[in-house]
């Protein structure tokens, strides 16, 4: 893929209006959504759009899933969040970034309603909008946050899925985990089939719960499928409900989902920052307890030594989970600071690692020189805790442009629910 050194004017200024809207923080809530869309026209009509939910896996499921129904030959869309390094990654045609130069001119229409609205709001109705110009077959939508009042839950779906239930985001969606796993089940709309991976027992029945009530008939997805492009043992169950939502989806629009195009979809998936390996790092955007037993596991079978951990975490996490699964699989820890404005202070995240006595380097591309150092040149570097420290080092090897304003999803506590 061919990066940008140079942005068009109308990019910097759609980044710049975008990063205004920050500062209305998270408002959870349909009805702004809804009334914008009906004052837009109702662009989403007509659209085959999946909503995939879940705490871990579901950007991965819906990359999955977008690429098995590009090699089956249906035009697709795919919308995630957030992004490592340019908004642009948030939404792909074909596989494909969005031109950068059309996203000015959707978000005045979007601010042209006049409904007050915030970043990720934002970004799913022009996201909306430029799907529709384009003609899709179908449009895959990761869940920003939780379920039953993100934005994306607006928009009507041809098949839903939630691909894990785990603890983060409490302060939002719980206090509970049953309270995640209803917030999360109420993506479930009538008559659209609501895929799901074997769950625990009381996990599961909230879930069957919420659909029976809301009149979607559920389907649990038990066998892993392997072949996928992406690291991970956990992925087999993420292949697998994207294969199934794929077959669905395809014989929704009177096709059949062709053999090759599984193996084809899978093989050629591409979704960054997930236990990929660059230049002798590997990247992983594990920031919660569940993501760091993935990554955990997958460490188990690295023979490589020395591994040295480069970790950033922002304000809100799980500390305790991440270091309880992961530092026991390194011999080294540098604790830095990723550019974000919710990490948290390096000195203070290693005390909360229980890692007094480990290296501190405030500066992310700094920690990671130190990192490289301790590692050798037979070690491995493993960068993880926050996926604002991935995109920063990340974009660092490889020699990527970042946005000229850098912006993403604020998160803060919600004003009203």
């Amino acid at each position: 893929m061919t990066l940008p050194t140079r942005f068009p004017a109308s990019y910097v200024r759609f980044l710049q209006r975008m990063d205004k809207l920050r500062s209305a923080g998270v408002l959870l809530g349909l009805d702004r959504v809804r009334q914008a869309l009906r004052l837009l026209g109702d662009p989403q009509a007509g659209i085959a759009f999946v909503q995939i939910a879940g705490t871990n896996g579901k950007g991965s499921t819906a990359a999955m899933l977008e690429s098995i129904l590009r090699a089956a030959g249906l035009r697709t869309a795919l919308f995630t969040s957030p992004h490592l390094l340019r908004f642009t990654e948030r939404l792909k045609f074909n596989g494909q970034e969005v031109d950068a130069g059309l996203l000015d001119d959707a978000l005045t229409r979007v601010l042209a309603t006049g409904v007050s609205l915030t970043y990720f709001e934002a970004a799913t109705l022009v996201s909306v909008c430029l799907i529709a110009d384009a003609g899709v077959d179908v449009a895959v939508m990761e869940t920003g946050l939780g379920g039953r009042l993100d934005a994306v839950t607006a928009l009507p779906v041809v098949a839903t899925a939630i691909t894990s239930i785990g603890e983060d985001h409490l302060e939002i969606l719980g206090p509970t985990l049953l309270d995640v796993a209803r917030e999360k089940a109420a993506i479930a709309r009538p008559g659209v089939p609501l895929f799901l991976p074997p769950l625990p027992q009381h996990i599961a029945a909230v879930i069957e719960s919420v659909a029976a009530a809301a009149g979607a008939p559920t389907s649990v997805v038990a066998s892993p499928i392997r072949g996928a492009a992406l690291s991970g043992a956990h992925q087999e169950s993420n292949a697998a409900i994207a294969f199934e939502v794929a077959r669905f989806v395809m014989g929704a629009q009177g096709r059949v989902l062709p053999g090759h195009a599984v193996d084809d979809g899978l093989s050629r998936v591409f979704w960054p920052g997930r236990l990929e390996l660059v230049e002798g790092v590997l990247f992983d955007c594990a920031h919660n307890a569940e993501g760091a037993q993935a990554l955990a596991a997958a460490l188990v079978k690295v023979r490589v030594r020395p591994r040295v951990l480069v970790v950033s975490m922002v304000a809100g996490k799980d500390v305790a989970g991440f270091a309880a699964a992961v530092l026991p699989q390194v011999e080294h820890v540098v604790v830095t600071q990723c550019a974000s404005d919710r990490a948290l202070p390096a000195v203070a995240l290693a005390a909360a690692l229980g890692q007094s006595s480990a290296l501190v380097v405030v500066d992310a591309v700094q920690a990671l020189k130190e990192a490289q150092s301790l590692a050798g040149a037979h070690g491995l570097v493993v960068a993880a805790g926050s996926v604002f420290l991935v995109g920063q080092l990340r974009a660092h090897l490889l020699g990527h442009t970042p946005d000229p304003i850098v912006t993403s999803d604020p998160m803060a506590a919600p004003m009203s629910l």
